[in-house]
């Protein structure tokens, strides 16, 4: 029996996305672009698929970009606040905790000189630390921070981490920044569809398809209506000329039946909590050791446990060969040997290194946790 825990990753593919896209290989297969009767039946299905996002995310369909996942919408949102700026408000505040396709964007744009970054201090139990963050946005070259009159010009936060679960209180970091006069963008990749969160106090959101059930390669950045995007590639006109490049009517196609489903999934997720919190239970008592990663509020789908004496690479191979899929950190950081930064930030090197992510989704079973638990059995007996 194979079992997998590693929806963080990405998600099984939903059965009406896979049909959805396959009809539309057969029917929708031209370039939207094209004006001509096929042109016209692909492009349905690009303005389906923003239709879709836009219900799902209570946005106009005018402000769904569509891009090719969660991290071109991440790179879009944070080049583009500060895109031809030259005032002293070139600064950006965000954290350790915070995926690569926000923190490797944040380091780039300080090294070209583009932007200064100022990192808020993580709290153990995985939350962003908010006093922290106040003083951060606190204007005047006094300040703790010494962020220039004016203030920052942007503050980006996690809805969900990746890793931990640990839910971000997104709806206040988005007030405190406004009352200091910076924008908030929100990487909402690992919420919608799997948590309820306040999306209406952002300037921006990030969403992936594939982590919703839908197709690899097509995501959306969602943005409040009159918030002004820059481009980062240049070439046709596609998508408003923020994101050019033919757009995928078969992506799109599955992408809006994965939003349709993921507009009832957080009642789904809720209902996966209690085995989560039966896995949970079950693994710690296995290592008088194992420690929990991640004691805040968390999405009821994940958990993140540390194994004294194992590596967490080390430990997810084992898993595998007796048949469970699991994971040491972010996917977009797979094949590293560094541990996890984020909870290097969260509970040090240590910890860290020992790490093994669960992760766990609405087609779960309480079957597939027992066995999981057999698996882990077979494995820590061998220490």
């Amino acid at each position: 029996m194979n079992v997998y825990l590693d929806w963080n990753a990405t998600a099984p593919p939903l059965e009406a996305s896979l049909a959805a896209m396959r009809e539309a290989e057969r029917e929708a297969w031209a370039n939207p672009s094209s004006v001509h009767a096929h042109g016209r039946a692909a492009r349905a299905r690009v303005e389906g698929a923003r239709a879709a996002v836009a219900e799902l995310s209570g946005a106009d369909p005018r402000d769904v970009l569509l891009t090719s996942g969660g991290t071109e919408a991440n790179n879009l949102a944070i080049r583009s606040a500060f895109a031809g700026r030259t005032d002293e408000a070139r600064v950006l505040v965000t954290s350790r905790l915070e995926h690569p396709s926000v923190l490797r964007v944040a380091e780039a744009l300080e090294r070209e000189g583009l932007a200064r970054v100022v990192w808020v201090r993580p709290l153990e139990d995985g939350r962003l630390d908010l006093e922290d963050l106040e003083r951060a946005l606190a204007s005047g070259p006094g300040g703790p921070a010494g962020i220039p009159p004016g203030g920052p010009r942007l503050v980006t936060v996690q809805a969900v981490n990746p890793e931990t679960g640990v839910i971000q209180a997104v709806g206040e970091v988005a007030r405190l920044a406004h009352r200091h006069g910076a924008l908030c963008h929100v990487d909402a990749v690992q919420a919608w569809g799997r948590v309820a969160w306040d999306a209406s106090a952002a300037d921006s959101m990030s969403l992936a398809a594939h982590k919703m059930r839908g197709p690899k390669g097509i995501g959306a950045l969602v943005t409040r209506p009159g918030h002004h995007v820059e481009p980062v590639l240049l070439g046709g006109a596609q998508e408003r000329g923020l994101r050019p490049g033919t757009v995928d009517p078969v992506a799109c196609a599955g992408l809006a039946a994965a939003a349709r489903h993921a507009r009832t999934g957080p009642a789904r997720y809720a209902e996966v909590l209690l085995l989560r919190d039966e896995l949970e239970r079950r693994l710690m008592a296995l290592s008088l050791g194992a420690r929990r990663n991640g004691t805040a509020p968390r999405a009821p789908h994940v958990t993140n446990l540390s194994w004294p004496g194992w590596k967490g690479p080390e430990l997810v191979a084992a898993l595998d060969l007796e048949g469970v899929s699991a994971s040491s950190g972010s996917a977009c950081s797979a094949g590293t040997t560094e541990p996890s930064s984020v909870l290097r930030a969260m509970v040090g090197e240590e910890r860290a290194a020992s790490a093994v992510r669960l992760s766990m989704g609405e087609t779960t079973t309480a079957a597939d946790v027992a066995e999981a638990v057999r698996a882990f059995e077979r494995v820590l007996a061998r220490v």
